[in-house]
């Protein structure tokens, strides 16, 4: 927690992460803050102010804007509250960062050219186009004994002009950078410009795990590691996992991917031999019809289990020159798959008609129109429409 006192507060909007409507408030300046603004590669804190949240911290210049919504009054002296789970799981990121940066480019000459802290895991992107298995396992081998060698991390604050800063490692300042330069030390690994948070000691870090290497840019490699807590959260995620898969497939986890093998195996038999009896089902439903002495010019037909094979099937073996022909699969309370058949004109005319009326939408050509329907419910309405457009083509009838 942090005493400070309340600059000034002006109308905002905060456009959230995941998308949708902005929302209202206030971005508030504070004499001084101990939530990080986002930079660097690294998200910002959250906390309160006072008893009220703070939504996004955000670097305008110098100065740290802290978007709320509530208004605060200018020159109120307030309480700055720290969420420390999230900064200290930002410390761990950020500082484990730092060392595989460094070691990679020790080890292997790889430089780091960007770095992403996600949210489930982080990533580094590395200066080569390819890097082998061998070279994360011990890239990830040399981390941890570093974690373990307990070195001290410590922070420094250089003037702008110091010659110092040209033998530090960086990527630049920004171009509104002002006041001095911060540089974080790893005692005899690494000196970095940064200005984001770090731990005070590598074994703060617990343990570093490299997940392996993903095809990034061009001639590029993004190496994806967890740091510390993230690690054990994933190998209880994991072991939960594991128990529930012992449960199901009632083996021990050593067997559990010869079983799901077996699985996939049976489940495409059963696959191929449920297509083959729908097919059957579709040509013995066609040929019912065809067999009727006096056919009709509508043939309505629903199943539930089916596809649009199914359907075409029937419509194929019962022909649709002369019939009109309406037929769906799925859940009739839900949402399925429709399919129209017959004389050309009459499909196109009634085609857009009928996936409207499903909710749905569909296309069709030479005298078939199908498509997806979100209201099934609605058949019988479809069907009637059908039947009075055939009476108006066949008075008679």
């Amino acid at each position: 927690q942090f005493s400070t006192r309340v600059v000034s507060c002006r109308a905002a909007e905060l456009r959230p992460e995941g998308g949708g409507e902005p929302v209202h408030g206030f971005q508030v300046v504070l004499e001084d803050t101990i939530l990080f603004p986002e930079g660097g590669g690294q998200p910002d804190d959250r906390g309160l102010i006072g008893d009220v949240p703070v939504l996004r911290v955000t670097r305008r210049g110098p100065e740290a804007e802290h978007f709320v919504q509530a208004p605060l009054e200018p020159g109120a002296e307030v309480l700055l509250s720290l969420d420390w789970e999230r900064r200290f799981d930002h410390m761990q990121q950020h500082s484990g960062q730092h060392l595989i940066t460094a070691i990679a480019e020790q080890m292997f000459g790889f430089k780091t050219t960007s770095w992403e802290l996600g949210r489930q895991r982080s990533i580094i992107e590395l200066d080569t186009p390819t890097m082998t298995a061998e070279q994360v396992e011990a890239l990830e081998r040399s981390v941890n004994e570093k974690i373990r060698e307990r070195v001290p991390v410590v922070v420094r604050e250089l003037a702008a002009d110091d010659p110092e800063i040209e033998t530090v490692r960086s990527r630049g300042l920004p171009d509104d950078h002002a006041g001095p330069v911060r540089v974080v030390d790893i005692e005899g690994i690494d000196s970095n410009m940064c200005c984001g948070t770090h731990v005070s000691n590598l074994s703060d870090l617990q343990v570093i795990k490299l997940l392996g290497t993903e095809k990034g840019k061009k001639n590029k490699t993004n190496l994806v590691f967890l740091a510390g807590n993230r690690v054990l959260k994933s190998v209880e995620q994991s072991h939960s996992t594991e128990k529930a898969l012992t449960s199901l497939l009632k083996n021990g986890p050593g067997d559990h991917v010869e079983a799901v093998k077996r699985l996939q195996s049976s489940v495409k038999l059963l696959q191929k031999s449920n297509l083959n009896l729908l097919r059957d089902m579709a040509v013995l439903i066609a040929r019912d019809f065809k067999s009727k002495p006096a056919r009709s010019q509508l043939f309505v037909f629903h199943r539930k289990e089916g596809d649009s094979e199914f359907m075409n099937i029937i419509a194929n073996e019962i022909g649709t020159e002369e019939t009109l022909l309406f037929l769906t699969v799925g859940d009739e309370k839900e949402a399925g798959l429709f399919l129209l058949a017959g004389p050309v004109e009459a499909v196109e005319n009634l085609g857009p008609r009928v996936a409207e009326l499903l909710g749905g939408k569909g296309a069709g050509k030479r005298g078939r129109f199908q498509g997806k329907a979100t209201k099934m419910s609605r058949r019988g309405e479809v069907q009637a429409l059908l039947q009075e457009f055939l009476s108006h083509q066949s008075p008679e009838a």
